[in-house]
């Protein structure tokens, strides 16, 4: 039987922690965190121009911080994680429906009963606070699980360090399976199915996912002996809005930088303090299969479709703000 921590309710939610020391200092946080996506590259190309109109040396401690930041690699930081916990426990309502337990996750890597693990998520959001949480609040063995990105975020000054404190890891292909060829927990990943293009089809009436076409990852997973856990992200594109534009979905894609305007709560660039929810199924059995056929990679990918519907329509009805949602697999 699942096992959960999640409650359910039917009235509109209200947090009750609201205006609380701890529902303040996760506001900061969140606040901070979420801002910068949109004031780092506005400084990133501020500390270019600076050089242009300032003098050298003022433009030198100006821009100091992104030189800093295009000289040193994404840094993780599972301690500094762990430190940020008021924003899952005060200003969000962070919940988790877990169908295999962390201790059943770290055991079974342990003892070499369970295979390496590509933990897919979805729905992407333009800024993943649900999953982010996740990592706050889980034991320090899970946060050893990098994240798989666009090789391009690795690049990209200041976000790369946003980013960087998750743990990070390219999604190349090729990158990918000699991170799969690490022992236990440090060969798995996660990675998010959707993409970029995914969070710009989203919006709070209804979620899209980018899934029908992407077949990439389940081929990968059967060629490396690697099995998937499917995970959704209750909230992750509720608690923000984002403008959504051809143009800009188009430019994101190609550079693999979420380039858009996005708001919350008071219309600011700040999230919304409702409640949001990690459901994580359990992983799905896939077989190792070095060269599989078509078919092989349809069969499964259909199998992790079904189990992301699933997971959508068992969990939806324990946040107030889904029950009435659909989900589409587009």
């Amino acid at each position: 039987m699942p096992t959960t921590t999640a409650k359910k309710s039917t009235a509109p939610f209200r947090n009750p922690k609201a205006w609380t020391p701890n529902w303040i200092a996760g506001l900061i946080i969140a606040a901070v965190y979420s801002s910068a996506f949109i004031l780092a590259p506005l400084y990133s190309i501020a500390a270019v121009l600076s050089f242009y109109f300032l003098t050298f040396q003022r433009a030198l401690l100006f821009s100091l911080p992104f030189i800093i930041s295009v000289i040193l690699p994404p840094i993780h930081a599972p301690k500094l994680l762990a430190s940020l916990s008021p924003i899952a426990t005060g200003y969000f309502q962070y919940e988790e429906a877990l169908e295999q337990s962390y201790e059943e996750f770290e055991e079974g890597l342990e003892s070499g009963t369970q295979r390496k693990l590509l933990i897919c998520m979805q729905p992407h959001g333009v800024v993943s606070f649900t999953s982010f949480c996740m990592n706050i609040m889980c034991p320090p063995y899970h946060r050893r699980v990098k994240t798989a990105v666009a090789t391009s975020i690795l690049w990209v000054p200041i976000l790369k360090h946003l980013l960087g404190i998750n743990g990070l890891v390219s999604a190349s292909k090729a990158n990918l399976k000699k991170h799969f060829s690490k022992p236990g927990v440090d060969g798995c990943a996660i990675l998010y199915v959707g993409g970029i293009a995914e969070l710009f089809k989203c919006n709070r009436q209804e979620e899209r996912l980018f899934l029908s076409k992407r077949k990439g990852f389940i081929k990968l997973a059967l060629r490396e002996n690697v099995d998937i856990v499917p995970v959704y992200l209750f909230g992750n594109t509720s608690i923000l809005s984002e403008w959504h534009s051809n143009f800009l979905c188009e430019v994101s894609r190609k550079t693999g930088v979420v380039l858009t305007y996005f708001w919350g709560k008071w219309g600011l660039p700040i999230p919304r303090d409702e409640q949001i929810l990690v459901a994580r199924g359990k992983p799905m059995g896939l077989p190792h299969i070095v060269n599989p056929t078509q078919a092989d990679i349809d069969h499964w990918h259909a199998k992790y479709c079904q189990e992301v519907m699933r997971l959508f329509d068992t969990y939806k009805e324990k946040l107030p703000n889904y029950k009435n949602k659909k989900l589409y697999i587009d």
